[in-house]
C-alpha cells in the first residue's frame, strides 16, 4: 500500500463512515426483519423462498471485504446513472411499501458503486450485488407459482407410481393424491419451488467459489444437475409425506413437513451439490473443443 493510497483513504474516511452509518440506520432493521422471519418462519410464505439469504448475504459481505484493496485502488469516478439509481432507491424506500423498501437495497448499493467508482466499481462488486438482489424478498414466487402446475402434476404422478409399487392404495388426480382415502395436495410450495431456488442460489455460490464459471460446459452440466437433484429429491420427499399422511403416521408427517426432518432433507440435498461439483470437475473436461496440437500430432503418425 503506497503513501498516496493511505492518504486517499484517510481523506475519504469521514464520508465513507457517514454513508455506512446511514445505510446501517436505514437498512439494518430491514435486514434484521428478514433474518428473524427466515429463522423463526414468521415472514410471509413468499418471502420464505428467500431464506437462502441467511448464507448468501454473509458470503456477499465476505467477497466485498476481500475486494476492499482493489476497491480503494480504483479511480474515483461518478457515473450519472448512479445518481439515478440512488434517487430511485430513495423513492422506493420512502414509499413505505415493504417489497419496494426491500428492492431499494440492491438498487441503492448498485447506485453507490456507480457514484463512487463508476462502471469499474460496479463490475468489481457485481457478484455480491447479484447475491444480494437474489436474496431480497419480493413477490416473484407468487408470480411464478401459476406456471408451476405441470411440475406439481409430474411430482404427483411419479409419487403415486412409487407408492403403488409398495402396494399402497393410491389414486392421482391432477395435483392431488388420495392415499387410503386421505387427500394430499402437491401445492406450489410443496412442489419444491423453494428448495429449487435455494439449490440454484447455493449452486451459484459454488460456481463462483470453485471457479467453475470458467467452463461453460461444466457450468451448464452443474446447473442441469442441480435442477434434476432438486426435482427428484422433492419427489422422494412428497412420496414419503403422502405415505405418512395416508397411513396415519402424523408424527412422522409433521417431522418431515414442518419439523427438523425437513431441515435434514434440505441439508442433505445441498451437500449433494458439493458431491456433484466434485464429480463434474473430476470427470468432465473444461471444453469439448479439440486441441489442434493433439490433432496435428495424431495426424502426423499416419
Amino acid at each position: 500500500m503506497t503513501f498516496a493510497s493511505v492518504a486517499k483513504q484517510f481523506r475519504r474516511a469521514p464520508l465513507d463512515g457517514a454513508i455506512a452509518l446511514l445505510m446501517g440506520l436505514l437498512y439494518g432493521p430491514l435486514v434484521v426483519h428478514w433474518v428473524d422471519g427466515w429463522l423463526n418462519k414468521s415472514i410471509s410464505i413468499q418471502h420464505e423462498y428467500f431464506s437462502h439469504g441467511l448464507i448468501g448475504l454473509p458470503f456477499a459481505a465476505y467477497i466485498v471485504w476481500s475486494h476492499r484493496q482493489r476497491w480503494v485502488n480504483l479511480t474515483d469516478r461518478l457515473h450519472p446513472i448512479g445518481l439515478v439509481l440512488v434517487g430511485l432507491a430513495a423513492g422506493l424506500y420512502l414509499s413505505g411499501l415493504q417489497d419496494w423498501m426491500s428492492l431499494s437495497l440492491p438498487i441503492m448499493l448498485a447506485g453507490l458503486c456507480l457514484c463512487f467508482k463508476g462502471l469499474a466499481g460496479l463490475r468489481l462488486q457485481a457478484f455480491p450485488l447479484v447475491l444480494t438482489a437474489l436474496a431480497t424478498p419480493t413477490q416473484l414466487p407468487y408470480l411464478i407459482e401459476p406456471y408451476v402446475l405441470p411440475l406439481q402434476h409430474f411430482i404427483a404422478v411419479v409419487a403415486g407410481f412409487l407408492l403403488a409399487q409398495t402396494g399402497t392404495s393410491v389414486e392421482v388426480q391432477q395435483i392431488y393424491l388420495f392415499v387410503n382415502g386421505q387427500t394430499v395436495e402437491v401445492a406450489p410450495h410443496c412442489a419444491g419451488l423453494k428448495m429449487l431456488f435455494t439449490s440454484l442460489y447455493v449452486g451459484l455460490m459454488l460456481i463462483y467459489w470453485s471457479g467453475l464459471w470458467r467452463s461453460r460446459l461444466r457450468t451448464g452440466l452443474f446447473i442441469a444437475g442441480i435442477v434434476t437433484i432438486s426435482v427428484f429429491g422433492n419427489i422422494l420427499r412428497n412420496t414419503l409425506l403422502s405415505y405418512f399422511h395416508g397411513m396415519g403416521h402424523n408424527g412422522a408427517f409433521d417431522w418431515l413437513h414442518e419439523g427438523w426432518g425437513g431441515d435434514v432433507y434440505s441439508a442433505l440435498l445441498l451437500l449433494s451439490l458439493i458431491g456433484l461439483l466434485n464429480l463434474i470437475e473430476a470427470v468432465v473436461p473444461p471444453s469439448l473443443a479439440v486441441n489442434p496440437d493433439v490433432v496435428k500430432s495424431s495426424t502426423s503418425q499416419f
